[in-house]
């Protein structure tokens, strides 16, 4: 069971390698319309270029969320950030996050990009929470199970 302060989840956060790569699909299938395979997380995961951050439970065994990210020198894009939706609204993504950005920052990364869909509110709350501030849009960037397709809000926030 997760340890909680109050309502707030006290993880373990650490950097990830690819044999979290199945639960690492575990918790992006719920979360989104095209979920990315186990095998695309390995990849991702064994990736010079990949920074990932996990939030384990107490004892280290159970994944509760995770952000990747791809590091281009001075520059990176968080590519996901997934937190499981059992634990959701206790501070994790926050956590992950700010954890993230640190990190990022120690390798020297001045300038960090993401997309998010424009429907998710609560995301785009965390990141404006984080100094990421909009500077564009890409129409119908996320395809849906339904067939349609939402559009990206890109944000950035500058590290350095």
């Amino acid at each position: 069971m997760p340890s909680f302060f109050g309502r707030k989840l006290v993880p373990s956060i650490r950097p990830l390698d690819p044999e979290w790569a199945a639960d690492c699909a575990r918790l992006h299938a719920p979360s989104f319309g095209h979920p990315w395979s186990e095998y695309e997380f390995e990849r991702l995961l064994a990736a010079d270029n990949t920074v990932a951050d996990g939030a384990l439970e107490a004892g280290g065994r159970r994944l509760l969320g995770f952000v990747l990210s791809r590091n281009a020198g001075e520059e990176a894009e968080i590519l996901t950030v997934v937190v499981d939706v059992a634990t959701r609204r206790r501070g994790l993504g926050r956590a992950l996050v700010g954890t993230h950005l640190a990190r990022l920052a120690g390798l020297g990364v001045k300038a960090l990009f993401l997309e998010v869909e424009e429907e998710n509110r609560a995301a785009i709350a965390l990141y404006a929470g984080y100094d990421f501030r909009e500077v564009g849009r890409r129409q119908g960037y996320y395809p849906k199970a339904s067939g349609e397709a939402a559009s990206a809000v890109v944000m950035r926030r500058d590290l350095g």
